[in-house]
C-alpha cells in the first residue's frame, strides 16, 4: 500500500509540473506546435535515463521511493497519451509538415535524451 501511495504522491507531482510546462511553453512559444509535451517527454527521458544509471551504479534507494520517482513522478511528467492527442490534432487541421516533424522529434529526441542522460551518469 505504501508503495502505491508513493505513486500517486510522485504522479500528482509529475503532471503538475507537465502542466505547468506546457503553459510556461505555450505562452513563450505560442500554442500552433504541442512545444509542451515535447519539451516534457524529451526532459522526462533523459531524466528517466540519469535516474536509471543512478539508481542502479551509485544509489541504493527503498522501493518506495524508486516507484515514487520513475513511476510517479516522471511517470506523471511525460505522456505518451498527449502526445497522440497532439499528433492527431496536427493531421485533423492537415498540418502534415508539423505533425511528421512532432513524431520524429518527440520519438527520437526522447530515445536520445534517455541515453544522454545515462551517458552524463557514467562520466561523472
Amino acid at each position: 500500500m505504501t508503495t502505491l501511495l508513493s505513486v500517486a504522491a510522485g504522479g500528482a507531482i509529475g503532471a503538475s509540473a507537465r502542466y505547468l510546462l506546457g503553459v510556461g511553453m505555450a505562452r513563450l512559444l505560442g500554442f500552433n506546435f504541442p512545444w509542451g509535451t515535447l519539451t516534457a517527454n524529451i526532459l522526462g527521458c533523459f531524466l528517466m535515463g540519469v535516474l536509471i544509471e543512478l539508481m542502479a551504479l551509485r544509489w541504493t534507494v527503498h522501493q518506495d521511493l524508486r516507484a515514487f520517482l520513475a513511476l510517479g513522478v516522471l511517470g506523471g511528467f511525460t505522456t505518451f497519451s498527449s502526445f497522440s492527442a497532439d499528433f492527431a490534432n496536427l493531421l485533423a487541421r492537415n498540418d502534415y509538415v508539423n505533425a511528421g516533424l512532432y513524431l520524429a522529434a518527440s520519438v527520437c529526441l526522447a530515445i536520445a535524451a534517455f541515453f544522454a542522460g545515462m551517458a552524463l551518469v557514467r562520466a561523472l
